[in-house]
């Protein structure tokens, strides 16, 4: 059986999940989603190993010197290792399981002081989950994490927060830095996602690329904080991934954001660009009144859904003309960049529905 801590079994599975992408889930949200849940079971086990640690005043595989172990069997009793209980934390990102350490040899039985803290503020960590991938977290950043509110109190030494920290880091670095050339990305997906990275600050926009690939995996590429979501920063987002050796997709999907849409017919001016039909369709369903929205939704899907190209141009002008009087605002938003809604329907039957 392999000795190793929990945490790097964690790390193993969040790393396998980037290569290998993931069977569930087609939006960013819902990779993003599973992401944070994985990242959030690896800063917490982290948490709880460097609290043991702590503890026992030495590393997993650190032995103190002869001389310093006669002074502690004078002066105090001997400590040990004693494998994990099971443990769990509700989170906004569900159950999250985790594996918390356990001790033998103390007077009293040893209770991980971190675990019924994070028990009832897990938030802060939630929140800085996907900020470890986006931008990398500094030591203040973990500290935030882990110190009581009211209090004032740090829940894990200075020195075991540093650990985590560098681990951290080189977690991102690794991430936002890895070749890849060997990803067969066939359809691109880009995407903004508003999160409350830090602690007490606003929401900010996460730059967010994702694909299937030629198997059918979803990977998830890259994540990038882009406050202004403007063309430069898109740009220089595409370029990067551009520069790490992605392939140039068949097809880019995003909203109807301008700047993105600049940025992907300057990086990619060969793919095809398709508007992604769950932004369209909320727009429009933003703009209709209660009564008249199901049908006109109804016909906009029939024309997201058409056998071909053509008959989806048959169908949006079909559209137009009948509602157009009734719900001016709404069909101005289905008509906005319709070359680029349709444009999916000239892709490969079988490969829509990704």
């Amino acid at each position: 059986m392999r000795k190793v801590p929990p945490s790097d079994v964690l790390r193993e599975e969040i790393n396998l999940s980037l290569a290998d992408g993931v069977a569930d889930g087609s939006s960013t949200e819902s990779l993003l989603s599973h992401l944070a849940h994985l990242g959030l079971g690896y800063l917490v086990q982290q948490a709880l190993e460097q609290e043991q640690e702590d503890f026992l005043r030495r590393g997993r595989y650190e032995r103190r010197q002869r001389d310093e172990q006669q002074q502690q069997q004078q002066q105090q009793q001997r400590l040990y290792r004693n494998g994990y209980e099971q443990g769990k934390l509700r989170t906004a990102e569900g159950e999250v399981r985790v594996k918390v350490p356990q001790v033998r040899g103390a007077s009293a039985p040893y209770r991980s002081k971190l675990m019924e803290f994070l028990s009832g503020n897990s938030e802060a960590l939630e929140r800085l989950v996907v900020e470890m991938y986006a931008r990398g977290l500094s030591t203040r950043d973990v500290e935030e994490c882990f110190r009581d509110e009211a209090s004032g109190e740090l829940m894990i030494s200075r020195s075991a927060v540093s650990e985590i920290t560098d681990q951290l880091w080189e977690d991102y670095r690794e991430f936002s830095e890895r070749d890849l050339s060997e990803i067969e990305a066939e359809y691109l997906f880009l995407d903004a996602v508003y999160e409350s990275l830090r602690r007490y600050g606003a929401k900010e926009g996460i730059l967010a690329a994702w694909c299937i690939t030629t198997e059918g995996r979803k990977v998830l590429l890259h994540l990038a904080v882009g406050n202004k979501e403007s063309e430069a920063c898109w740009t220089e987002f595409l370029r990067d991934l551009v520069g790490r050796g992605l392939r140039v997709p068949t097809s880019v999907t995003s909203d109807g954001a301008p700047g993105l849409i600049n940025a992907i017919e300057q990086v990619f001016p060969k793919s095809l660009r398709v508007r992604c039909w769950y932004h369209k369709l909320g727009n429009i369903r933003a703009k209709l009144p209660p009564e008249g929205a199901d049908e006109v939704l109804a016909h906009a899907r029939a024309v997201r859904d058409a056998a071909t190209y053509e008959a989806g141009e048959a169908q949006a002008a079909s559209l137009i003309e009948h509602f157009g009087e009734a719900y001016p605002a709404a069909l101005k938003s289905f008509a906005e960049d319709l070359e680029a809604s349709l444009a999916h329907l000239k892709l490969p039957v079988r490969h829509r529905v990704r």
